[in-house]
């Protein structure tokens, strides 16, 4: 498989301002998530897609591939899609710009999933540690015994009524789509669960489309506040 990797980047982020070019071990976000990502052996190319001239300049100055894309995309996977519509591979991945931690075995989970030409939406997911259980900013995912996602929330799914200690799993902020799941995507309005937990997943789910999720053992930390950015900071620190 011809497989692009797809780094959405936006300048404007409400609960860290200016995220995408923070410094953490005197290298941008976006720039960290790139490298992390080129490290994997599976990837045709990696593209970092932006709607701000000020990313784009940061990226030709440092020899990161960047295109830009529009302004008026609601979501990552919007960016993407303008990226399917001018680079053409079987399999498209859209990495979160916030995802500094991306491990090549996480992609390599990623694209085992998509083997299955069968399958449209593939996604990534691993145990829960005991801090993200209950924490809104870790995705949680149930998924069916052949790995099909059944729904994703900011919730504490599946609820434990009885105490039976049910195994939670943090879904990361990894995925692969064909393009004609792409073009579907784009082609339905912003639907209800999606509005609900501002989760853009569930457009697919909503609109028929199953998700299939892989499980890798290796956890990730999105970049969503400061405290994240100093998490991510100290594990830098430590490797």
């Amino acid at each position: 498989m011809k497989t692009i990797a797809v780094i959405p980047a936006r300048l404007a982020s409400t609960r860290l301002p200016r995220k995408m070019l923070r410094e953490i071990a005197g290298k941008p976000l976006v720039g960290l998530v790139y490298e992390a990502v080129r490290s994997s052996p599976l990837l045709a190319d990696v593209i970092i897609a932006t709607d701000s001239e000020e990313i784009l300049e940061v990226c030709r100055q440092r020899g990161w591939s960047a295109q830009m894309t529009s302004a008026s995309h609601r979501s990552g996977t919007e960016r993407v899609h303008e990226v399917s519509n001018s680079v053409a591979a079987d399999v498209y991945v859209n990495v979160q710009g916030d995802e500094p931690l991306v491990h090549p075995e996480q992609v390599a989970t990623l694209l085992d999933v998509m083997k299955d030409p069968a399958v449209q939406v593939g996604t990534v997911k691993t145990l829960c540690p005991p801090e993200d259980v209950d924490n809104p900013n870790a995705v949680k995912v149930v998924t069916a015994p052949g790995g099909r996602a059944l729904y994703f929330s900011r919730a504490t799914i599946p609820f434990d009524r009885d105490g039976t200690a049910p195994r939670y799993f943090k879904h990361l902020g990894l995925y692969a789509y064909r393009k004609s799941a792409l073009d579907l995507f784009v082609s339905q309005p912003e639907s209800i669960l999606e509005k609900s937990e501002r989760l853009e997943q569930l457009r697919f789910l909503e609109n028929g489309i199953s998700i299939y999720v892989g499980e890798t053992p290796y956890d990730s930390v999105g970049v969503d506040t400061e405290e994240d950015l100093q998490r991510v900071a100290e594990i830098l620190r430590k490797r």
